[in-house]
């Protein structure tokens, strides 16, 4: 696991297993819809003062990772 990862955990009894901000209830999802939003990182810090910029970086890595694959599914195209 790479060491960004290590901030991220979940567990069933933190927001509903959601991942999170290690020793926080700050959920990567929360970070990602504000980043989503084009807030800066700079102002995510301040709405959340646990926060660090690293644990910003880490959740957008995660997310990735999360997202990412190497599976290719082809998908199907109608005959005419």
């Amino acid at each position: 696991m790479k060491a960004q990862h290590r901030r991220i955990q979940s567990s069933p009894d933190v927001v509903l297993g959601k991942p999170v901000i290690r020793g926080t209830r700050i959920t990567v999802e929360a970070i990602l819809d504000k980043l989503a939003a084009d807030i800066p990182i700079e102002e995510i810090l301040r709405d959340y003062p646990r926060l660090t910029r690293a644990d910003v970086l880490a959740a957008i890595s995660y997310a990735r990772r999360a997202v990412g694959t190497d599976e290719v599914i082809p998908r199907r195209v109608a005959m005419r």
